[in-house]
């Protein structure tokens, strides 16, 4: 994957799972590495001299504000924006905590897409790749505040794509996934079926550098999504519609 050679690369949650396989994987080509976590990250990946961490909660505005001022002075461009940082709830729900709301739409929804939108201010030429989930598609009991945040960008993906449609926008539908996550979540179950982060993180650097914009890394989910897949097919002309029109409104 030559893509990721002599690039400057940032991956957000990558203390453990999937953005720290990201992180494993990249330390084989000559690239720049910027981590970002909430948490700290092992001492052994940030002591590489290609690697540089910076910890903060991506889910305060303001702390997204500072890092982007911090990557504008010591790293100049960033060629790939991998926004992985996200968490889980995994309860019944049933009482009405706005603040609970909040937590996690702050950092499953806006944190990515405020830093979609600072990234293509200031260069238009990055890759931008969204960790979503399968459940982006299909929501699971358990989960219905973290299926709709996946929802949510996955809305947003598709319709952003068609206002912005030379913008390079990556999204990532992994199926349950063996880390911490899910225990982190609430003593989740880890539904069938599940797969190693290390295959992920493969995978997703591998759609990336073939230019992909939407990334199954479970071959079994992406073929029991058939009538979903006919159905975005089906959709793609009312949207080419609506497409006309906004640019129309918008020149």
């Amino acid at each position: 994957m030559k893509f990721f050679s002599q690039k400057n690369i940032l991956i957000t949650g990558t203390s453990s799972g999937i953005g720290l396989e990201i992180v494993k994987l990249l330390l084989d080509f000559p690239c720049k590495i910027i981590c970002v976590d909430i948490a700290p990250m092992p001492a052994n990946i940030i002591s590489q001299e290609k690697v540089s961490f910076i910890q903060t909660d991506l889910s305060q505005k303001e702390n997204l504000d500072l890092l982007f001022e911090k990557l504008a002075s010591e790293f100049g461009q960033i060629d790939v924006f991998i926004a992985n940082a996200g968490f889980a709830y995994y309860e019944k729900l049933q009482e009405p905590d706005w603040g609970h709301l909040e937590k996690i739409f702050a950092l499953n929804v806006f944190s990515p897409i405020y830093s979609l939108l600072k990234m293509q201010k200031s260069n238009s030429e990055v890759v931008f790749c969204i960790t979503a989930s399968a459940m982006a598609k299909m929501g699971l009991a358990g989960y219905s505040l973290y299926s709709a945040t996946k929802a949510a960008l996955d809305r947003f993906a598709e319709a952003f794509r068609l206002e912005n449609p030379r913008f390079r926008l990556v999204l990532v539908y992994p199926i349950a996934t063996r880390t911490h996550f899910f225990e982190n979540a609430g003593k989740a179950p880890l539904y069938f079926p599940s797969q190693e982060a290390s295959r992920v993180a493969f995978r997703i650097l591998k759609g990336i550098a073939k230019g992909k914009r939407k990334i199954y890394p479970s071959f079994l989910f992406r073929m029991s999504y058939f009538w979903g897949f006919l159905q975005e097919n089906l959709n793609y002309f009312y949207q080419k519609y609506t497409q006309k029109i906004f640019r129309e409104r918008f020149r």
